[in-house]
């Protein structure tokens, strides 16, 4: 039985879809972040030679042992933001979960999980 292209289509195309990968939400935040003097007013002049950088639903991060993530999931829960990032480093391809909190325009903080130590950035300018 030969089957007509149309009909080929209309079954292919919702498996293309099925397959295809969700698009991530943007961070709650944006633009870079310094490890610097977290806890100082206002946002800092500089962000120095290490930071963090949100753009989209990606991240940077020049102070950890992984430089690159991209958001999978974002849940918010008031001024509080539960976040699952995945990142690849060629010999891993994994996620991970941590909760990012914004105390205020120019400070967040990170914990990475229970129990563990919170990092805190500044905004750069």
């Amino acid at each position: 039985m030969k089957r007509h292209p149309r009909t080929l289509l209309l079954v292919a195309l919702p498996c293309l879809v099925w397959a295809a990968p969700a698009l991530a939400d943007d961070y709650p935040v944006s633009g870079k972040w310094t490890y610097e003097n977290p806890t100082g007013d206002g946002p800092a002049e500089s962000c120095g030679q290490r930071y963090m950088s949100f753009d989209g639903n990606q991240r940077r991060d020049t102070g950890g042992g992984v430089p690159g993530y991209r958001n999978f999931s974002i849940e918010q829960n008031g001024n509080e933001y539960n976040i699952v990032d995945q990142f690849n480093t060629g010999q891993i391809d994994a996620r991970s979960s941590y909760t990012l909190r914004k105390t205020d325009e120019d400070h967040i903080e990170l914990n990475l999980s229970p129990g563990s130590k919170v990092i805190k950035l500044r905004r750069c300018e």
